[in-house]
């Protein structure tokens, strides 16, 4: 009996001990399954951020890009409108030196009409009317002043002021000494006259 219940005290401590460890290899096996689920968690969290950052970088460099469109766009834009702004200005000092030739045939011509027959002034009248028309579609044309037009400084230059006829004509034009002249809508010579008083 005696013997017996010995034997059976003998076993108790080796069944407690297979099942502690047991219980360890359970245990390592739940750390092991949690750790490797621990990184692949961390793993998602990291890809999270990097496709964020990443969305981020391309908003930037497209918007980066699109300003840097708009100020190539403005530049081609301003290069061209400067461009047709010298060669205005080449083409309106040019005009402008021709002005003097202008005056001269018309001054000409109005004498030639007051003592030769009209035959005789034909060809005279020809290469004017030629040389207004060349100057004319380059963009020259003369200003529309004339007399009792109300004066006008951005339009015209008095070189004389002078006691007006009648009270109707103060503050006015009297008469006209010599043509203006602009280009488009630039005055490159201001029409000289005479201003009632």
């Amino acid at each position: 009996m005696k013997h017996k219940h010995q034997h059976h005290d003998a076993q108790k401590p080796v069944n407690e001990e297979e099942k502690m460890q047991s219980e360890e290899i359970k245990a390592d096996a739940t750390d092991t399954v949690t750790a490797e689920k621990e990184p692949q968690n961390n793993q998602t969290e990291q890809e999270k951020p990097a496709e964020t950052d990443c969305k981020e970088e391309l908003a930037k460099q497209k918007d980066a890009f699109l300003r840097l469109y708009a100020e190539f766009d403005n530049f081609k834009k301003r290069s061209a409108k400067e461009r047709v702004e010298w060669i205005k200005m080449a083409s309106s000092e040019v005009l402008e030196a021709l002005l003097p030739v202008l005056d001269d045939m018309e001054r000409g011509l109005a004498e030639a009409k007051k003592h030769s027959k009209e035959e005789d002034i034909k060809g005279f009248e020809l290469i004017y009317n030629k040389l207004v028309s060349v100057l004319n579609q380059k963009g020259l044309s003369a200003m529309e002043v004339k007399v009792g037009d109300e004066f006008n400084v951005d339009m015209h230059d008095a070189i004389a002021q002078i006691p007006s006829p009648d009270e109707a004509m103060k503050g006015k034009v009297i008469d006209v000494t010599q043509k203006g002249y602009k280009i488009g809508d630039k005055i490159i010579r201001y029409a000289k006259v005479v201003v009632g008083a």
